[in-house]
């Protein structure tokens, strides 16, 4: 069953007005993806929110107007809110109240599928409840749970600060171990000189859907916010035949909790572990230009703002006018059409020749497992079989000190 959703919001006199206003779609989707209907929403222009009770009072009597004739269950804040403030909107209005950054949190709650992805939200959780747990009685207790509660679990919540520490303490070590299994993956792909691409973008991008398009996968996919939590990686063949990992990553989106991007840091370690990044822009979205921007100051949080970099601006197949691209380089491209597809493989390719090293050789025609090695390790452009000395003469690419490099 549906919770109807109260929005609560304060504009600042310096805020944007458009990027205000996308900011609270933004909260809207949110809302939708925890399965919440916005009622409403209550907006206020204030210098700078109540540091009290957020909101001024008299909007908090409106608000109070609103709840009765609307039958509100919740409160949302497109703001993250102090201990204090939760405390005190929750007496005012008699409601569980809750922020922007504990709808996203829930909504991670509920799409965490492997263990590690629980362990990091629950991590995240109890981070950003741990100076809050004063005052969250009447959230903890609501009958049935709903947006909001998911997670770690009201008995876990309601114990004192000790228990909570240990198990924050217990869940890093677990946390630490996958990690090192992680980085002993990456490890092992960088010793056999697989070449590593990492999908990036904002929240509903498509990156899912070109994931599934390029490695012929079925990695869940659907119109609606941090649809992808786990990372993904599959093998991909380039039309020259070389072998890459293609790996799919949890999608970014302003405002995201520090917590959680803290929990998901050897996750989001796949991105910096990359040698190309696919950077894939909802092209039909009006405040993209802001989105790439979210996500280029995120990457260089992460330390990957140096790698290469191709930007794909995606879903043009949902614009009208013609599309002048913000970064390059660059292509424009529905994930949906083969041909996009194919064109991104072969721009991939020419954007790896210009970091590896053309090299020519000839090999006899009994070296057989040499000649695959090339075929799955480097770009070849040129692969002709001399038949008078029964060898082939091939030309091609590989990254600098390969151990396949010719002498």
């Amino acid at each position: 069953m549906q919770e109807n959703v109260l929005i609560i919001a304060v504009q600042r006199k310096k805020d944007d007005e458009c990027r205000f206003k996308y900011s609270l779609e933004e909260l809207k989707a949110l809302t939708e993806t925890a399965k919440g209907q916005v009622i409403e929403v209550a907006m206020q222009k204030r210098d700078h929110p109540h540091p009290a009770t957020y909101l001024g009072a008299g909007k908090l009597t409106e608000v109070n107007q609103l709840i009765d004739i609307k039958a509100i269950d919740l409160i949302i804040a497109n703001d993250e809110l102090s201990a204090s403030q939760t405390r005190n909107l929750q007496a005012e209005f008699d409601l569980p109240v809750i922020d922007r950054s504990q709808l996203i949190l829930d909504i991670f709650a509920s799409r965490a599928k492997t263990n590690e992805g629980k362990l990091q939200v629950e991590l995240a959780q109890y981070q950003y409840l741990l100076p809050r747990l004063h005052g969250q009685g009447l959230a903890l207790s609501r009958l049935g749970g709903g947006i909001g509660t998911r997670g770690p679990g009201e008995t876990k919540l309601e114990s004192d600060r000790r228990h909570i520490n240990r198990r924050i303490d217990e869940i890093k070590r677990k946390l630490a171990t996958v990690a090192n299994q992680r980085h002993q993956y990456r490890s092992r792909r960088k010793a056999n000189h697989t070449f590593q691409i990492a999908i990036v973008g904002y929240t509903n991008a498509g990156k899912s859907t070109l994931f599934n398009q390029l490695t012929q996968s079925d990695a869940f996919e659907q119109d609606q916010l941090f649809a992808t939590l786990d990372p993904l990686s599959r093998q991909l063949k380039l039309p020259s035949g070389l072998n890459v990992i293609l790996t799919d990553t949890v999608g970014f989106m302003q405002d995201l909790p520090t917590d959680l991007i803290a929990a998901f840091r050897s996750t989001l370690e796949e991105v910096t572990e990359a040698d190309l990044i696919y950077h894939v822009v909802d092209a039909s979205h009006p405040d993209q230009h802001h989105q790439q921007q979210t996500v280029n100051q995120l990457l260089q949080e992460l330390g990957a703002d140096q790698l290469p970099t191709l930007t794909l601006y995606n879903k043009t197949d949902l614009i009208a006018t013609d599309f002048i691209p913000l970064h390059k380089p660059a292509l424009t491209i529905s994930a949906f059409s083969v041909l996009d597809c194919k064109k991104l493989l072969k721009e991939t390719e020419e954007l790896i020749k210009q970091e590896w090293k053309h090299y020519s050789v000839q090999i006899p025609a009994d070296q057989g497992k040499r000649l695959q090695q090339l075929k799955q390790h480097s770009i070849i452009t040129d692969n002709t079989f001399i038949e008078v000395e029964e060898s082939y003469w091939l030309q091609g690419y590989l990254p600098d000190n390969h151990p396949l490099t010719p002498e």
